[in-house]
């Protein structure tokens, strides 16, 4: 069942909790969500987890570009009602979060299947959850565990369109909700945390069930992927990678009928190319920061984004850390909010009960500022409503 407003609620549940002497076993903050979860996972995969591209400028400007904004408060607005819910691709969500897609949330959990734990937190939260192409477990799987809450398949496009269209083939039929199609990892970026040991966890067969499970990967593959997981393996590393192009999109496009969404895009000029081509969202993100160096911080590119976009919804992500970042993202025009590390940190230190934690906290610190600040509504959080610190 999904969370009901108020969502600043979480915070009286804990403070009721401390008069019976129950402290949260869960951190209240990022820091120590990170610092936790770093002793927790092994560090060949904290270093996938955790680290970006180059020496991770882009990744740390993602977190602190929020710190330049700042949100105006408005007094004498005080309501005990707001109203957080978002309208998306025809669907009425709850909250105006989701979880991010992370190609290696399935061995962040201690059992080895965090793609199912995200499923199971999406649905006690009705926050959606955008499944990864590389998962542990098949994403039929996956979706069958999200009970009414929404899902999304975040499309690797491959270079065999045949694996490609059964990929999408198989997320429609199974009940994902649209097709995000992520555009900057056809190449993967240079990053130092994971060259240093050695680790890309996809060519050690980690995370590619769903091509191994794919009746077009095994028909090409010509055996069972476990019968020479080798040469499984080469087929992934022959097929990952399509470096698309603008005229690719009419070809991903006819694939289904569910929204298309582009995640990736960055820029005014992209995004009004993408919005002439018919596609249903735009995503606006730098991978976390994960695969190219040196750019422009996500949140600062935000503006330019929505401006272009114009009715399209925008969906954004990178950076995000706490409940008054969500706030300055929906504020800047984006339509909702992903959540990447903070949730993989809580899934690698409590489990489902970790990622609902951290969803809940993010959620109710929103919730809060909103309330504080005089904003009930998020349709009340426009740009004027921020100043450049």
């Amino acid at each position: 069942m999904a969370l009901t407003p108020p969502f600043g609620n979480f915070q009286l549940e804990i403070y009721l909790r401390g008069l019976q002497g129950v402290l949260p076993k869960m951190p209240m903050n990022f820091d120590e969500l990170e610092r936790r979860a770093t002793a927790a996972l092994p560090p060949e995969l904290l270093s996938y987890v955790a680290g970006g591209a180059g020496d991770e400028f882009t990744q740390r400007s993602n977190v602190t570009a929020f710190e330049k904004w700042g949100l105006i408060p408005r007094m004498l607005r005080a309501t005990n009602e707001r109203d957080l819910s978002i309208e998306l691709f025809g669907m009425k969500l709850p909250t105006p979060v989701f979880m991010s897609p992370i190609g290696v949330i399935g061995p962040c959990a201690q059992d080895g299947h965090g793609d199912i734990a995200t499923a199971r937190a999406a649905a006690q939260t009705g926050v959606p959850m955008v499944g990864s192409t590389l998962m542990v477990d098949p994403l039929e799987t996956v979706a069958a565990e999200m009970g009414d809450t929404p899902g999304f398949f975040q499309l690797y496009t491959p270079t065999d369109r045949d694996i490609a269209a059964s990929l999408v083939s198989r997320a429609e039929a199974a009940g994902y909700k649209g097709i995000v199609v992520t555009l900057d990892t056809w190449v993967t970026g240079w990053r130092p945390r994971d060259l240093s040991t050695s680790n890309f966890p996809q060519l050690r067969g980690q995370c590619l069930e769903n091509y191994f499970s794919d009746p077009v990967f095994r028909a090409a593959l010509g055996h069972a992927p476990e019968e020479n997981m080798q040469a499984a393996i080469l087929k992934w590393v022959q097929i990952f990678g399509n470096p698309l192009t603008w005229d690719d999109l009419p070809w991903l496009r006819s694939l289904t009928t569910l929204p298309l969404i582009l995640k990736g895009i960055s820029s005014g000029a992209d995004t009004r190319q993408a919005k002439d081509a018919g596609v249903d969202g735009i995503y606006c993100s730098n991978h976390g920061g994960r695969q190219a160096n040196g750019g422009l911080a996500c949140i600062d590119a935000l503006p330019d984004v929505v401006e272009a976009a114009d009715e399209l919804p925008v969906l954004f992500d990178s950076g995000i850390r706490s409940g008054s970042d969500i706030v300055k993202a929906l504020a800047l025009g984006a339509t909702a909010v992903g959540i990447g590390r903070p949730y993989a940190y809580g899934l690698a230190i409590g489990g489902v009960d970790g990622i609902v934690h951290v969803l809940r906290s993010l959620l109710a610190e929103a919730d809060l500022l909103m309330a504080i600040d005089g904003y009930p509504t998020i349709a009340e959080l426009q740009p004027t409503a921020l100043r450049r610190n």
